[in-house]
């Protein structure tokens, strides 16, 4: 076995570095490339290069590649996507884990857009836990929560906080259990009168959720 040690990226020239952007490109095919790629095949950091020419974008407008228009994702969506992640972790998630299949985007995007990846989490969870936080976003019906039947985004992850993202009949947890989905469910069915209420919902596996049907248990 032998042991190498990888390039030390302080002494890299900045000619280097972008000799390296544009030899990962080629070995790609491409005329651009995500961060996430080229932490797949580069010898160098993509946070080094970040932080060496100010951003992604900058470090690939200055090797001679393309340069991908941002779309403008509602705060919403970023919201919600942090909400699942959380979810399917059953913990806080880490930076690094922001990548498809589990997170839809990027943590370099949520870093970019909040100005961090510490900021990006403590806007998700000030939106998540105050009612009176506002976002730009269409309202598709002017009910109170407790007057539908499906929790919305900031009730969901209460409840889960709560429950320690940990299912309150079995146990299981996607932070220990591989593969649990959690649910939010009502405690007295919606369909005997139950609110969507946090006093009235409770985090269940899927299992024990489709198990439990529509009976009210203690």
């Amino acid at each position: 076995m032998t042991f190498n040690l990888t390039p030390w990226n302080k002494g890299a020239s900045n000619e280097e570095l972008l000799a390296e952007l544009r030899r990962v490109a080629q070995l790609l095919g491409k005329s651009s490339m995500t961060y996430e790629e080229f932490r797949s095949h580069g010898r160098y950091s993509d946070r080094f290069l970040e932080r060496r020419f100010g951003s992604w974008n900058k470090a690939l407008e200055a090797a001679g590649l393309e340069v991908r228009k941002r779309v403008n994702i509602p705060v919403i969506e970023f919201f919600e996507n942090m909400e699942q992640t959380w979810r399917a972790l059953g913990r806080q998630p880490r930076r690094e884990e922001m990548v498809k299949p589990l997170s839809m985007i990027t943590g370099g995007a949520y870093e970019r857009r909040f100005g961090g990846w510490r900021k990006a989490l403590e806007a998700f969870v000030a939106f998540a836990s105050d009612d009176r936080a506002t976002i730009p976003v269409v309202l598709t019906t002017t009910s109170t929560t407790s007057e539908r039947r499906f929790p919305d985004l900031r009730l969901r992850f209460r409840v889960m906080h709560r429950d320690s993202f940990r299912c309150q009949a079995c146990g299981r947890s996607p932070a220990t259990d591989a593969g649990v989905q959690l649910h939010v469910d009502h405690i007295v069915p919606w369909s005997k009168g139950g609110k969507t209420t946090e006093s009235n919902l409770r985090t269940l596996c899927e299992q024990c959720n489709l198990g439990k049907g529509n009976s009210i248990e203690g």
